[in-house]
């Protein structure tokens, strides 16, 4: 029978430890791993900027491009035909008012013509003169008619009561002194005509035989208005008739704004608006008014090819600072024109509204989370949009919301708020 007792030398040796701490290491990276990937696939906040609901002022602005002019501009034309002097003045050159003269228009220089012209115009200066004479015998002639027929009617008339002439012969002898009374005063207008005539053909004969005949009278063009010369028209001498446009002239300190808005834009608008124009070439904006909306659209193709119905609409800039001085005629500018304006209205940045369907959105803050909420939005500016129901004043929105924010999402602020 075998004896299980153990020696004695065996009970004195120690156990091994070493498994022991092996496991131990072992437990705790594996509580270590599964602590990590936890806290991996916890949900984190997410970072956001929010901005505050408040009340102020809210201006709605139609913007377009538009375009400086002068107020009044002038286009000088020649007021007679003839020669035109060449114009000294250049784009730009000042002029004032009756003073400075723009150019010189001398009498146009008589036709060339030959020898058998000139006898003819001689001819015809005699054949005139000719009926000149004739008429001053016709003349002469019908007066003494006219006497013999008027003595002769007042001796009728005396022996009338003595019944020694007809009715029919009286009546007679009164319609002959009346006749030759209006043959002389025809045969006076015929004269007329002849001495006219005759005036006539010896003005022809003497721009043609007169030497310098084309250096007579000059006529000075004026400037009508104290300016600049803003283009000349007709610059070289030459022979111009009467109405031909010479000169355009202006002051440029006299701008306006021209700026062509979409019709459905220009209904709201009303002389008086205020304009804010941009892009002129400075740092802050100038400021005008509205003088005039005209009352007919015109078509106008976009640049797109679609075909726009435009409106006119003319406004006056105020006293503009030294900076803008420069500006000119027909210089490009982007003007902001009032539409609507109010002084106190519940306003939210455009960047914390989002569309849904039809519906106008925006994220809450709520605590550490973010509520969705349906906004009633009325009118914009692009930056800032009325609201007309769904939020209150003091309310957070969340600003620019990235796709991973849903509603009931956990939200964490940023350092930087949106004001």
């Amino acid at each position: 029978m075998e004896s299980t007792a153990t020696p004695p030398w065996e009970n004195t040796k120690k156990k091994p430890t070493r498994g022991l701490l092996r496991k131990l290491v072992l437990w705790g990276l594996g509580l270590g791993l599964v602590t990590l990937v936890a806290s991996g696939l916890r949900t984190k906040p997410i970072p956001v900027e929010t901005a505050k609901i408040s009340r102020g002022p809210l201006t709605v602005h139609v913007v377009e491009e538009g375009k400086t002019r002068i107020r009044n501009r002038y286009i000088v034309a020649a007021p007679v035909t003839g020669n035109m002097r060449r114009v000294s003045l250049k784009a730009g050159d000042e002029v004032k008012a009756n003073e400075t003269v723009l150019t010189v228009i001398e009498p146009g220089i008589s036709p060339l013509l030959d020898a058998r012209a000139q006898a003819q115009a001689e001819a015809r200066v005699q054949a005139a003169e000719a009926g000149q004479l004739r008429a001053q015998e016709a003349v002469a002639m019908a007066r003494t008619s006219a006497q013999f027929a008027t003595a002769n009617w007042d001796r009728v008339k005396k022996n009338v009561a003595e019944g020694s002439i007809s009715t029919t012969d009286r009546e007679r002898i009164e319609l002959e002194a009346q006749t030759r009374a209006r043959e002389v005063r025809a045969s006076e207008f015929a004269m007329k005509v002849a001495e006219y005539e005759v005036t006539t053909a010896k003005a022809a004969l003497l721009q043609i035989t007169a030497p310098g005949a084309g250096s007579g009278a000059t006529m000075d063009v004026k400037s009508p208005v104290n300016g600049r010369v803003l283009k000349v028209q007709q610059e070289s001498a030459m022979m111009v008739t009467a109405g031909t446009a010479l000169v355009e002239v202006g002051d440029p300190a006299d701008l306006e704004i021209e700026a062509e808005i979409l019709s459905r834009d220009v209904v709201g608008m009303k002389p008086g608006a205020e304009v804010l124009v941009d892009q002129w070439g400075g740092d802050t904006a100038l400021k005008a008014r509205v003088r005039r909306v005209e009352p007919a659209a015109f078509t106008k193709v976009s640049a797109l090819g679609v075909e726009e119905q435009r409106v006119i609409v003319l406004s006056d800039l105020e006293p503009l600072p030294p900076e803008a001085k420069g500006l000119g005629d027909r210089y490009r500018v982007e003007v902001r024109v009032a539409v609507w304006h109010q002084e106190d209205v519940l306003l939210v940045p455009g960047g914390g509204l989002f569309r849904e369907g039809t519906e106008w959105m925006t994220f809450v803050k709520d605590g550490n989370h973010a509520k969705k909420v349906k906004v009633q939005v009325g009118r914009t500016d692009g930056k800032m949009s009325q609201v007309l129901g769904g939020i209150e004043a003091g309310a957070e929105v969340l600003m620019h919301p990235p796709d991973s924010v849903v509603d009931g999402a956990e939200i964490a602020l940023k350092d930087v708020k949106v004001p």
